[in-house]
Protein backbone atom coordinates (compact mmCIF):
# COMPACT_ATOMS: atom_id res chain seq x y z
CA UNK A 1 0.00 0.00 0.00
CA UNK A 2 1.31 3.28 -0.95
CA UNK A 3 0.43 6.39 0.95
CA UNK A 4 0.39 9.90 -1.13
CA UNK A 5 2.24 12.24 0.58
CA UNK A 6 -0.47 14.70 0.63
CA UNK A 7 -2.11 12.47 2.81
CA UNK A 8 0.86 11.75 4.85
CA UNK A 9 1.34 15.51 5.45
CA UNK A 10 -2.24 15.48 6.40
CA UNK A 11 -2.46 12.90 8.88
CA UNK A 12 0.95 14.40 10.50
CA UNK A 13 -0.66 17.95 10.29
CA UNK A 14 -3.63 15.87 12.30
CA UNK A 15 -1.85 14.29 14.78
CA UNK A 16 0.33 17.69 15.55
CA UNK A 17 -3.67 19.75 16.29
CA UNK A 18 -4.93 16.91 18.05
CA UNK A 19 -2.06 16.46 19.99
CA UNK A 20 -1.78 20.21 20.95
CA UNK A 21 -5.84 20.70 20.91
CA UNK A 22 -6.02 17.11 24.00
CA UNK A 23 -2.64 18.93 25.62
CA UNK A 24 -2.83 19.43 29.65
CA UNK A 25 -2.13 22.74 30.81
CA UNK A 26 -0.80 23.63 33.92
CA UNK A 27 -2.32 26.17 35.94
CA UNK A 28 0.97 28.24 36.55
CA UNK A 29 0.31 28.14 40.54
CA UNK A 30 3.26 26.36 42.28
CA UNK A 31 4.22 29.56 44.02
CA UNK A 32 0.45 30.00 45.44
CA UNK A 33 0.55 26.56 46.64
CA UNK A 34 1.99 24.71 50.04
CA UNK A 35 3.59 21.56 50.23
CA UNK A 36 0.48 19.70 50.61
CA UNK A 37 -0.58 21.47 47.41
CA UNK A 38 -3.21 23.61 49.12
CA UNK A 39 -3.71 27.17 48.05
CA UNK A 40 -2.46 28.98 50.95
CA UNK A 41 -4.42 32.09 52.29
CA UNK A 42 -3.70 34.88 53.10
CA UNK A 43 -2.99 36.41 49.90
CA UNK A 44 -2.74 39.49 47.38
CA UNK A 45 -3.98 40.45 44.32
CA UNK A 46 -0.15 41.45 43.51
CA UNK A 47 0.98 38.37 44.94
CA UNK A 48 -1.41 36.72 42.66
CA UNK A 49 -0.71 39.04 39.30
CA UNK A 50 2.63 38.22 39.71
CA UNK A 51 2.89 34.21 40.43
CA UNK A 52 0.29 33.66 37.18
CA UNK A 53 2.14 36.45 35.23
CA UNK A 54 -1.50 37.75 34.63
CA UNK A 55 -3.43 41.12 35.41
CA UNK A 56 -5.40 42.15 38.02
CA UNK A 57 -8.84 42.89 37.21
CA UNK A 58 -11.09 44.65 39.46
CA UNK A 59 -14.82 45.06 39.98
CA UNK A 60 -17.88 45.29 41.95
CA UNK A 61 -21.27 43.91 41.79
CA UNK A 62 -24.81 45.73 42.47
CA UNK A 63 -24.09 45.26 46.05
CA UNK A 64 -20.90 47.46 45.86
CA UNK A 65 -18.61 44.20 46.97
CA UNK A 66 -15.54 44.16 45.90
CA UNK A 67 -14.38 41.42 43.46
CA UNK A 68 -10.52 40.55 41.39
CA UNK A 69 -10.21 38.10 39.13
CA UNK A 70 -7.67 36.47 37.33
CA UNK A 71 -7.27 34.73 33.40
CA UNK A 72 -4.22 32.54 33.27
CA UNK A 73 -2.09 31.66 29.91
CA UNK A 74 -3.52 27.62 30.65
CA UNK A 75 -7.62 29.34 30.29
CA UNK A 76 -7.86 28.93 34.21
CA UNK A 77 -9.60 31.50 35.57
CA UNK A 78 -9.36 32.44 39.59
CA UNK A 79 -12.07 34.93 41.28
CA UNK A 80 -12.62 35.91 44.49
CA UNK A 81 -13.74 38.59 46.71
CA UNK A 82 -11.57 40.59 48.69
CA UNK A 83 -11.30 41.59 51.92
CA UNK A 84 -10.67 44.65 53.91
CA UNK A 85 -6.73 46.08 52.73
CA UNK A 86 -7.82 43.83 49.59
CA UNK A 87 -6.86 40.50 51.61
CA UNK A 88 -7.91 37.32 50.16
CA UNK A 89 -9.07 34.85 52.07
CA UNK A 90 -11.35 32.66 49.43
CA UNK A 91 -10.95 31.71 45.84
CA UNK A 92 -12.66 30.19 43.09
CA UNK A 93 -10.94 28.45 39.55
CA UNK A 94 -13.05 27.62 36.90
CA UNK A 95 -12.44 27.60 33.02
CA UNK A 96 -14.83 30.57 32.04
CA UNK A 97 -17.56 29.48 29.07
CA UNK A 98 -16.95 25.63 29.67
CA UNK A 99 -14.34 25.13 26.84
CA UNK A 100 -13.09 21.76 27.01
CA UNK A 101 -9.54 22.66 28.33
CA UNK A 102 -7.39 20.35 30.83
CA UNK A 103 -5.64 21.83 33.18
CA UNK A 104 -3.63 20.49 36.10
CA UNK A 105 -1.67 22.09 38.89
CA UNK A 106 -4.71 22.96 40.71
CA UNK A 107 -5.14 22.84 44.55
CA UNK A 108 -5.02 19.68 45.92
CA UNK A 109 -3.28 18.07 42.42
CA UNK A 110 -7.04 18.37 41.01
CA UNK A 111 -7.09 18.01 37.45
CA UNK A 112 -9.45 20.40 35.69
CA UNK A 113 -11.71 18.55 33.09
CA UNK A 114 -10.12 15.21 34.01
CA UNK A 115 -10.61 14.59 37.60
CA UNK A 116 -13.66 12.38 38.39
CA UNK A 117 -16.08 12.39 41.01
CA UNK A 118 -15.45 8.56 41.74
CA UNK A 119 -11.51 9.90 42.61
CA UNK A 120 -12.47 13.11 44.13
CA UNK A 121 -14.34 10.61 46.80
CA UNK A 122 -11.92 8.65 47.40
CA UNK A 123 -8.99 11.45 47.46
CA UNK A 124 -10.84 13.09 49.83
CA UNK A 125 -12.80 10.48 51.87
CA UNK A 126 -10.94 11.08 54.69
CA UNK A 127 -11.78 14.23 55.21
CA UNK A 128 -15.63 12.74 54.95
CA UNK A 129 -16.48 14.36 51.45
CA UNK A 130 -20.27 14.50 51.05
CA UNK A 131 -21.53 14.37 47.38
CA UNK A 132 -25.01 16.04 46.30
CA UNK A 133 -26.44 15.84 42.91
CA UNK A 134 -27.06 19.15 41.27
CA UNK A 135 -30.72 20.04 39.98
CA UNK A 136 -32.21 21.06 36.73
CA UNK A 137 -31.29 24.72 37.47
CA UNK A 138 -27.66 24.61 38.73
CA UNK A 139 -24.75 25.52 36.64
CA UNK A 140 -24.12 22.20 35.73
CA UNK A 141 -27.88 19.89 35.13
CA UNK A 142 -27.42 16.47 36.27
CA UNK A 143 -24.18 16.84 37.58
CA UNK A 144 -22.74 16.80 41.14
CA UNK A 145 -21.10 18.79 44.20
CA UNK A 146 -18.71 17.66 46.54
CA UNK A 147 -17.78 19.37 49.94
CA UNK A 148 -15.18 18.86 52.42
CA UNK A 149 -13.39 20.50 55.26
CA UNK A 150 -9.95 21.10 56.18
CA UNK A 151 -8.82 23.28 58.55
CA UNK A 152 -11.13 26.16 58.52
CA UNK A 153 -11.49 25.86 54.86
CA UNK A 154 -14.17 24.23 53.12
CA UNK A 155 -13.30 23.31 49.62
CA UNK A 156 -16.58 22.93 46.75
CA UNK A 157 -15.97 20.62 43.68
CA UNK A 158 -18.41 21.19 40.96
CA UNK A 159 -18.56 18.16 38.48
CA UNK A 160 -20.67 18.18 35.00
CA UNK A 161 -23.37 15.42 34.11
CA UNK A 162 -20.15 13.52 32.47
CA UNK A 163 -19.03 13.62 36.69
CA UNK A 164 -15.69 15.43 35.36
CA UNK A 165 -14.62 18.66 37.48
CA UNK A 166 -15.35 21.93 36.18
CA UNK A 167 -15.25 24.31 39.46
CA UNK A 168 -13.16 24.45 42.65
CA UNK A 169 -14.29 26.94 45.53
CA UNK A 170 -12.38 27.09 49.07
CA UNK A 171 -13.90 29.33 50.94
CA UNK A 172 -14.08 29.92 54.94
CA UNK A 173 -18.09 29.53 54.85
CA UNK A 174 -19.93 27.63 52.64
CA UNK A 175 -21.46 29.21 49.82
CA UNK A 176 -25.46 29.68 50.45
CA UNK A 177 -26.91 28.00 47.11
CA UNK A 178 -29.34 30.29 47.19
CA UNK A 179 -26.91 33.28 47.02
CA UNK A 180 -26.15 32.43 43.78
Amino acid sequence: MKIQPFTLVLAVLFQFLSCNAFSQKSAALNSLLDKNSEFAFPQTPDKISKALDAKTVFYEDANGEKYAKWLTKSGLELYTSLGGNNVINEMFFDIPDHKPLIVGGLPYSLVMNKTTLESAKLQFKKYDAKAQKLGAGSEFPEGAKLIFKRGKYFTTLLFDSKNLLKSIGITTELVDPAAN
